[in-house]
């Protein structure tokens, strides 16, 4: 089969490998679409892989043509959405429900075979068929979906709360969404592009500020604080402000992994203990029973039409492409939001 292949850093090669064959209990699935996540980004660029070489690619969508003999239910010619975490199943952590948290897993698109091929063996339980609403394309959007539906169910709120959600990118944008369909109320969305700051005022941000041109201090003395602050852009400088905004007895949700240290000067840490502030972490997407209440939700909504993701999806791209949109993400004057290769 056909597959971009990482060589080794910042060296893609399309080649012919081998097919891969399924377990009993697996099934095989021809690819679709498959998105770049930021995460490949960093395998890509800064040769953050487990091994050479490797194929990448976790968010996807593809339909199923071939089913192991103890697969149930899943059959030969479903479209089907991908959940990539692969749980040992046995370790506390998988044992207490927590599957994001297991010690021994492995991930399709870093320590197996990813989506950027014609093909990807996974397991059964992996699989979500897609219902006839829900497009191949609007598919390979899930799993970004579910991250950002699993950041905002670490803490409970109140229909009509005030949140804030730092980050105009894919997980950013797609919190935008998830809160509108959980029930917030006002959602403003704070970023340094503008152009990304008008895709979320078109999804339903109630207020965007730009902080290079405006001081988040001065404007939440003005303004209501909020409730609620989820922090997506994964920077040092909103991790801090996300304590330092939030209202007392809010609540801060870190979502976008950390690349430098986050220091807090006392006056802010200050604040988690006069104001009681609660602060969580958010990793992955899956809860119990596997892979979770976030994968049933993120279908439905799609499939009811209460979240539309296709105004994300700005910019698709063949396999020969190679590295072409992986260069794209990295430009920071870029404006697109979700770049899929289609593969079928």
């Amino acid at each position: 089969m056909k597959a971009l292949v990482l060589d080794s850093k910042e060296n893609f090669t399309v080649k012919e490998i081998e097919k891969p064959a399924i377990s009993e209990e697996q099934v095989l699935v021809k690819v679709s679409y498959v998105g770049v996540c930021g995460s490949d980004l960093a395998r890509y660029f800064e040769g953050k892989v487990h091994n050479y070489p490797v194929v990448l690619g976790h968010e996807f969508s593809g339909v199923v043509k071939q089913v192991g003999s103890k697969v149930r239910i899943v059959k030969e010619g479903d479209r089907v959405a991908v959940a990539p975490l692969v749980p040992c199943g046995e370790c506390d952590y998988c044992e207490r429900g927590k599957p994001a948290l297991c010690e021994n897993y492995s991930f399709v698109g870093s320590r197996q075979q990813g989506a950027m091929a014609e093909y990807v063996a996974v397991d059964e339980k992996n699989v979500l068929i897609l219902p006839e609403e829900v497009s191949n394309e609007e598919a390979a959007l899930i799993e970004p979906l579910t991250v950002a539906i699993h950041g905002i169910e670490r803490v409970s709120f109140n229909a009509g709360a005030n949140v804030v959600v730092f980050g105009a990118g894919t997980i950013g944008l797609m919190t935008l969404l998830a809160l509108k369909a959980r029930g917030a109320g006002n959602v403003t969305v704070i970023d340094i592009n503008g152009e990304k700051l008008e895709k979320a005022k078109k999804l339903g941000a109630s207020t965007i500020i730009n902080s290079l041109i405006t001081d988040l201090n001065e404007y939440f003395s003005e303004n209501p604080k909020p409730e609620v602050v989820i922090e997506t852009a994964g920077v040092s400088q909103t991790q801090v402000q996300s304590v330092e905004i939030v209202e007392k007895l809010g609540k801060v949700v870190y979502v976008g992994t950390s690349t430098r240290d986050v220091v807090f000067p006392p006056k802010v840490f200050e604040r988690i203990l006069r104001g009681e502030i609660e602060i969580t972490g958010s990793w992955m997407s899956y809860s119990s029973p596997f892979p979770g209440f976030e994968w049933k939700a993120a279908l439905q909504y799609i499939k009811d039409g209460v979240i539309d993701v296709k105004p994300l999806i700005n910019e698709v791209y063949q396999l020969e492409d190679k590295e072409v949109p992986f260069v794209k993400m990295r430009n920071p004057d870029n404006t697109s939001i979700k770049f899929l290769y289609e593969i079928d």
